[in-house]
């Protein structure tokens, strides 16, 4: 005998959350356990940043596929095939001896955790049927998934105190075999009989685009980078994303229909999409670095220290939706913007003290926090709600699409201007001392946070007054990093400003036609 419908709903729910718990553990724990990742796996500065990006870029490359392939062939099907894929990806991360390995079992965890997400929505969207039930059911998804990203760092933290960096990874395995087991009490199956043809072409290019642009930034800072190899990649790079557009604009049902781009309420938030992964959260990859390797903190202290730049993203979203019913989107959403730039710049400030700690970057880090909070909310709601409801499912790809570009591009660009940053102040703390190879190398290493060997290999005289030189030229490079970041939340939030500023009047103004 099958449990009751609300029993089975309940079962369902508590299975989504937990995919939704492991999604956003993995993105905002394992920044933790990249100084550990780099000390025992001997991985360099780029393998930290391909170790967050596989899992981006991955994720990115099927979230429009997945959407189509659930309603084709089933959603349930398809999620516990993600769920279980997961999980195998996730023990495959643990079991790793080096960073390569590490890097390809990343892009696998992405491809699952991508897929997992998407079906989620999709099962959410399908079996809650009433619209009060429905919106508490997103409403415990929503909160769940800002649990699993606000505590995560704290969380992967303890971890690695604890148990060591590889249970970063390995605690999703009894994760997802409970998450299976709550799927198959409580998930109906369901599918789309008019479901459209997956746009294998459009989902190809546009995934080519961003993996070139991506690798051509992180090439460029090798230290044989930049050059034929990097410039090659940029051209692909540019002619991936030229044949995506012609293939897009030749489809008679595309994944992405540039037509909603002209809808100024949609592109206004997602301009705010942007900006949220223009800054935040690629910073929140480096942080970890900078508390553990300028400030000296353990994991768990760095952890703890991060507490203050994630809590209030769960904390403050009520807030920032009440706001948007208020004062609309086109206000809320440029004004988080503008509030997370500010605090980029008050924790450069803050980092910048002779005397700094991480009671010096509070005040900044609760600002970002806070913008980040009251952003988001309104962002999600605008995407889907300005548009059709037919175009509502292709507004929340193209709104995750465009969080998953912009963070997979920032994390490179700004490993970029970290390098750029180290190099500039060891070459003035050391003018003539080092060839351009080494001084690149050097940075590498100053970068990725193990300033106790960043020594080896150097010629006696320099290695000996290096220790100071490479924590104030790591510390050097993060103000660089903040300023980039709370200059371009700066410039996405005057961008969607401008986009919004039509639809911004007085109350009692007689609205425009949509897209004008």
């Amino acid at each position: 005998m099958s449990p009751p419908r609300s029993n089975k709903n309940k079962f369902a729910l508590a299975a989504i959350c937990l995919a939704s718990l492991m999604f956003g553990l993995e993105i905002s724990s394992v920044p933790v356990a990249l100084p550990a990742l780099e000390r025992l796996l001997h991985a360099d500065f780029q393998d930290l940043q391909w170790i967050m990006n596989a899992y981006t870029l991955a994720c990115t490359a099927v979230l429009m596929a997945t959407g189509a392939l659930a309603d084709r062939y089933g959603r349930k099907r398809l999620f516990v095939g993600s769920i279980a894929a997961f999980g195998l990806a996730s023990l495959l991360c643990g079991l790793a001896d080096g960073a390569a390995v590490l890097i390809a079992a990343r892009a696998l965890q992405g491809v699952a955790g991508g897929a997992m997400l998407i079906c989620a929505l999709a099962i959410l969207s399908q079996q809650f049927q009433d619209s009060r039930e429905r919106g508490q059911a997103f409403a415990a998804w929503g909160m769940v998934f800002g649990v699993g990203l606000g505590f995560g760092p704290i969380i992967g933290g303890a971890i690695v105190a604890l148990c060591g960096w590889q249970w970063v990874f390995l605690v999703h395995l009894p994760l997802a075999v409970l998450t299976l087991a709550l799927l198959f009490a409580g998930v109906e199956e369901s599918r789309d009989p008019h479901a459209a043809r997956l746009d294998v072409a459009g989902i190809a290019t546009l995934s080519l685009a961003v993996l070139g642009l991506t690798y051509g930034i992180t090439r460029g800072a090798a230290p044989a980078g930049g050059g034929l190899g990097a410039g090659a990649v940029a051209l692909a790079s540019a002619a991936s994303f030229a044949v995506f557009v012609v293939v897009e604009r030749r489809r008679a049902h595309p994944m992405m229909d540039f037509s909603v781009f002209r809808i100024r309420s949609f592109s206004g938030a997602l301009l705010g999409s942007m900006g949220m992964n223009f800054s935040y959260w690629p910073f929140m990859i480096y942080l970890p670095i900078y508390f553990q390797s300028v400030l000296g903190y353990g994991s768990v202290a760095a952890g703890l220290s991060l507490l203050a730049y994630t809590l209030p993203t769960l904390l403050l979203p009520p807030l920032g939706e009440r706001l948007a019913r208020r004062y609309s989107a086109g206000v809320v959403i440029p004004a988080g913007l503008f509030t997370i730039g500010l605090g980029f710049l008050l924790m450069r400030h803050g980092a910048g003290l002779a005397s700094a700690s991480w009671l010096s970057m509070l005040p900044g880090a609760l600002l970002a926090g806070a913008g980040l909070g009251i952003t988001n909310t309104p962002v999600s709601n605008t995407t889907t709600g300005s548009v059709p409801g037919n175009r509502a499912g292709m507004a929340s790809g193209i709104d995750m699409s465009a969080r998953m570009i912009s963070l997979a591009v920032n994390i490179a660009l700004m490993g970029l201007i970290l390098l750029a940053g180290i190099t500039a102040y060891v070459q003035r703390s050391l003018p003539g001392a080092l060839d351009a190879a080494t001084l690149r190398a050097l940075a590498e290493r100053i970068a990725a946070g193990d300033l106790a060997a960043v020594g080896a290999g150097l010629p006696a005289a320099v290695a000996d007054g290096l220790g100071g030189v490479a924590r104030g030229a790591l510390a050097q490079g993060f103000t660089w990093v903040m300023l980039y970041g709370g200059l371009g939340a700066w410039l996405l939030a005057g961008l969607s400003w401008l986009t919004f500023a039509p639809r911004v009047r007085p109350r009692g103004a007689v609205a425009a036609p949509p897209g004008r």
